[in-house]
């Protein structure tokens, strides 16, 4: 694995891992060293953490406790994932979310709120971005805390094939987000019942073909308005929305933001209501 340390300073490191594993390579054991939240960029693969097993596919958030032991697994997964890492400090942790059932929940399901602000997270690192790697690491790290508190994710138990049938169909339904897909097409394609789909991908991936799909839209979206000037209504229309109101009222719900602010705020152009629905994001205790 392939580790690039993009930012970092006493309380926070940002990590950029790509991974080339696949079926063939052998699983071992590693140990979290800090309190981490990696928001996976591309491809899929398995957690095995507390004895409980994960399967993570784009969009999905993995959490880590200082000592804690984990494995990767890539037995029905393609080689070739990433993920965007946040490393905090026990001082930040405690802001974020101090409960140290939320950094041992294993992991979080790809919902749209958290694949909105990965994208930013994405948009930063890449430069694409004037916002700092300090701020959305908090915002993201913050949100995944108020997310998941009180709800620790249950354990999964799927046959080995219809996790691999699940998290195949969950990257045909990113490759192919900005086309007109249903659930009988999206069934078709994992080769499964409309019924059976729907049940097998909320039960793995933790949210339904339908919020995965509007997921994958709005992570899109949010990467295309923190990295260009492209009108917003192309913007829509591109990811896959086929009505500009639609876009607007579904990313609102989302990012807590419409599309066009949170443009001005990906790059850097703050009035003071932006600020502030920037901070609004923040633990009260960082924002005074």
């Amino acid at each position: 694995m392939a580790a690039t340390i993009i930012f970092q300073n006493a309380d926070l490191k940002v990590t950029d891992y790509r991974c080339e594993a696949g079926p063939s390579d052998i699983p071992f054991a590693e140990a979290h060293d800090n309190f981490s939240a990696a928001f996976v960029r591309k491809g899929s693969f398995g957690y095995r953490h507390r004895g409980r097993a994960f399967d993570l596919v784009a969009g999905s958030v993995l959490l880590g406790h200082p000592g804690d032991e984990y494995v990767c697994t890539h037995e029905h997964h393609a080689c070739g994932d990433a993920c965007l890492s946040f490393k905090l400090s026990p001082s930040y942790a405690e802001m974020v979310g101090g409960e140290k059932a939320i950094w041992q929940a294993g992991s979080v399901a790809p919902h749209a709120s958290l694949m909105v602000l990965g994208a930013l997270g994405e948009a930063v690192a890449e430069g694409r971005s004037d916002l700092g790697f300090d701020e959305i690491g908090l915002m993201f790290t913050a949100a995944i805390a108020r997310h998941i508190a009180g709800r620790k994710p249950a354990a999964v138990t799927a046959r080995s094939q219809d996790r691999a049938r699940i998290t195949s169909a969950a990257a045909w339904i990113e490759a192919h987000a900005d086309r007109d897909i249903d659930l009988d097409r999206a069934a078709q394609a994992a080769r499964l019942s409309p019924f059976h789909f729907l049940r097998l991908f909320a039960r793995i991936a933790g949210v339904t073909p339908h919020q995965y799909l509007v997921g994958a839209r709005l992570r899109n979206a949010a990467k295309q308005l923190a990295g260009s000037e492209k009108p917003i209504t192309d913007i829509a229309y591109d990811v896959g929305f086929g009505d500009l109101s639609n876009f607007v009222r579904t990313f609102h719900r989302a990012a807590r933001m419409s599309p066009r602010r949170f443009r001005q705020n990906a790059q850097g152009r703050f009035g003071r209501h932006e600020r502030k629905n920037l901070q609004d994001r923040l633990p009260a205790s960082l924002v005074g």
